[in-house]
């Protein structure tokens, strides 16, 4: 728009406006107000546009790769160097969506996707940076596993779940709990509304319906307050969530604390040799 259509949308002499615009003229935050209402922006992001405008493109932080554990097995075709392209990708996207919500309305990806549907939508990247960044291929939307690895001529095709969280420790989470590789990412969430992620785990499960199961239903419960009712939900017993936290491929110990984990096991099966609980390198 013009100066002068400004001017009149805002409610300002367009002389003053133009005395504001060229530094010449000092203005209230309410003078402020008018012109943000006249782009159809608020204050706030008025304000931020005006530095944003000026400073140059920032980049996401990317994985420190210290904190991988190499020993931990991998599903076959899979590598540590996968994950962390993988993870790097997946930060970078929510970083560049960030930028550009902070230029475009002065608030966060947080601030429009909140809770389960946040984790969702990192679920779904991180997947999809695993499709772009190692053998493993989505094969369909919504249906399990999220990513298969179409072994060599004879072999088994390997499918691998992912799922994402911000409750770090906790295990994980299916709305069917099949058996198979299943992927646990926790992450946590900057003041800029960026994410880092701080414990990798992976491991093999066993399916509800296996003589011992590493999932326990939880149902559909419905939201009192809302009156929606929640997915079919499987979440991992003691002893799944301990095969997922002995396989903990990545783990950032400025954050995460391990050690009041508790952990089930069959009788008189010990820890495998790469568990975090065996780990004598790791802060006790």
């Amino acid at each position: 728009m013009t100066l002068e259509e400004a001017a009149h949308i805002a409610g300002i002499a367009y002389q003053y406006l133009s005395g504001v615009e060229t530094g010449k003229k000092n203005f209230t935050i309410s003078v402020l107000e008018k012109i943000a209402g006249a782009l159809g922006i608020d204050l706030h992001a008025l304000v931020v546009l005006a530095y944003a405008s000026a400073a140059p493109p920032t980049l996401a932080r990317e994985v420190d790769r210290r904190y991988f554990r190499p020993q931990v097995p991998l599903p076959p075709g899979l590598t540590v160097e996968h994950l962390a392209a993988a993870m790097n990708r997946t930060q970078s996207i929510i970083h560049r969506i960030n930028e550009s919500l902070r230029r475009e309305t002065g608030k966060q990806l947080v601030d429009f996707v909140q809770g389960n549907n946040f984790s969702g939508l990192v679920s779904n990247i991180l997947t999809d940076s695993i499709n772009d960044n190692s053998p493993y291929k989505r094969i369909s939307n919504q249906r399990y596993p999220d990513l298969v690895y179409r072994s060599a001529a004879g072999g088994r095709d390997v499918g691998l779940e992912v799922k994402a969280t911000i409750n770090i420790g906790k295990g994980g989470e299916s709305h069917n709990g099949h058996g198979g590789w299943h992927l646990v990412a926790c992450y946590r969430i900057s003041d800029e509304g960026d994410i880092a992620f701080v414990h990798i785990m992976l491991a093999v499960l066993n399916g509800h319906q296996h003589a011992s199961p590493d999932w326990k239903y939880i149902g559909s419960a419905v939201n009192p307050e809302t009156g929606s009712r929640r997915t079919e939900t499987y979440t991992t017993n003691l002893q799944g969530a301990t095969k997922l936290r002995d396989g903990s491929v990545f783990l950032d110990q400025s954050v995460v604390d391990y050690t009041r984990w508790r952990q089930s096991r069959p009788k008189g099966e010990k820890p495998p040799p790469w568990s975090i609980f065996c780990d004598r390198t790791l802060r006790k």
